[in-house]
């Protein structure tokens, strides 16, 4: 049944207000999340801090976000997620003022924690926006996701404002932006249009059934496997490419923004074209090119001895700077249409309960993205080879693509039957 005009034009109206303040909140609360993994490094040097310790700064925000996902969204969909989000926004600007005159690892190691506040807002901004949207969901919902590239942001104003001033200067910029997107929220949405019983559509269903019917639990742990790797991605590149390629950090980190700004916005592409040809063909496209990529990728630089006619031949091999570039190029942009598609797949099917699921996928996205960077550590070191993330990660997705397959498979055969 076809929405009427007047309903695509009252939707369209809301849309305006609604998606541009949910994407600018969720911009400017996705560079809060990951400013640790290019301040981070001042901070270790500034504080003498071990691997241990610096590994945990890392990954706290991830891991409260992963704590507070689906209980902010249940209390996006009982108070209301405009509440939930300027909660989540107050929170990140008191925790970026507590940054400015922070000085031992326990107040930072806080501050990184609160930053998990950003996951908060995700799915309550998730819950926000598809509230008002009943068509082009995909393309909506991708619009949203791609606030991600706010994490892109660090690795321009982090080496800037360290050359300029001191690093300290980021969290001030933050802060001033967070209390504008603040002040925007309260003065263009109604409390009362926006506030408490948004969740009277709620099905009322337990969350076990929810779980059991369909194929929306397995769509999940395939986004966390998928978001999961482009977030510790996202934080493990400045880093990598720094060193392989013997850079200084800044350059590494500017480099590394051609895989998180690409592979955010390529989850508006990934949403449409799955509102056009549906999720499970541009998934497991998207899974294949990443795949792809990581191959290549996954290939360390090395040296070949060949016993010739005449002599040893020596044969070099490494990818150069700008194939390198490509290659994380297109994995991010795989990466992003396989994230914008299986969202929109799992919310499409649980629209009702969208704040619950907002909050079930970045639980899953979030334990990924904890974990992998640990494992990235614990690989490296006992390997010895910086690559190899990129086979623990090829064999990971592969894994994923083969499930995904094997339930497209069945929900074909159970379809037929």
């Amino acid at each position: 049944m076809h929405a009427l005009p007047e309903q695509d034009d009252e939707e369209l109206a809301s849309l305006a207000v609604v998606l541009p303040l949910a994407l600018a909140g969720f911009v400017v609360a996705a560079g809060c999340w990951t400013l640790f993994a290019v301040a981070g490094v001042h901070v270790k040097a500034q504080l003498a801090l071990s691997s241990v310790q610096f590994g945990v700064l890392l990954a706290a925000p991830m891991a409260v976000s992963a704590l507070l996902a689906i209980p902010a969204g249940l209390c996006a969909r009982r108070f209301g997620a405009r509440a939930v989000m300027l909660f989540c926004l107050t929170g990140l600007a008191l925790c970026m003022a507590l940054l400015l005159v922070a000085n031992s690892y326990p107040a930072h190691l806080i501050v990184a924690a609160g930053l998990g506040l950003a996951g908060g807002f995700y799915s309550a901004g998730l819950h926000y926006v598809t509230s008002h949207c009943r068509q082009r969901l995909g393309m909506v919902l991708g619009i949203f996701g791609a606030g991600v590239t706010g994490a892109a942001f660090n690795y321009y104003l982090v080496p800037l404002f360290h050359e300029a001033y001191s690093w300290q200067g980021v969290p001030l910029a933050y802060l001033t932006v967070l209390l504008l997107v603040i002040a925007l929220v309260l003065l263009l949405t109604d409390a009362r249009q926006y506030g408490a019983g948004e969740g009277a559509r709620s099905t009322g269903r337990p969350v076990s059934e929810l779980l059991r019917n369909g194929r929306s639990l397995p769509l999940c742990l395939y986004f966390g496997v998928v978001a999961g790797s482009f977030f510790a991605l996202a934080l493990w590149l400045p880093d990598f490419l720094s060193a392989q390629f013997g850079l200084q950090l800044g350059a590494g980190a500017r480099m590394a923004q051609w895989f998180v700004i690409p592979g955010a916005l390529a989850q508006i592409a990934g949403g449409a074209l799955s509102d056009r040809l549906g999720s499970t063909p541009v998934t497991a496209l998207a899974l294949i090119a990443s795949l792809v990529a990581l191959f290549v990728l996954s290939y360390p630089p090395m040296t070949l001895h060949i016993r010739g006619v005449e002599g040893d031949i020596v044969v070099n091999f490494a990818l150069p700077v700008i194939l390198e570039r490509g290659l994380v190029i297109l994995l991010g942009v795989a990466l992003g249409c396989a994230m914008g598609s299986l969202q929109r797949e799992v919310i499409l099917a649980n629209r009702a309960e969208a704040s619950l699921f907002a909050g079930l996928l970045l639980v899953s996205a979030c334990s990924v993205a904890f974990l992998l960077p640990v494992a990235f550590g614990a690989i490296n070191q006992w390997l010895g080879i910086r690559t190899a993330v990129f086979m623990l990660l090829f064999g990971l997705l592969g894994l994923c693509l083969l499930m995904f397959a094997v339930g497209t498979r069945h929900r074909v055969y159970q379809y037929l039957s």
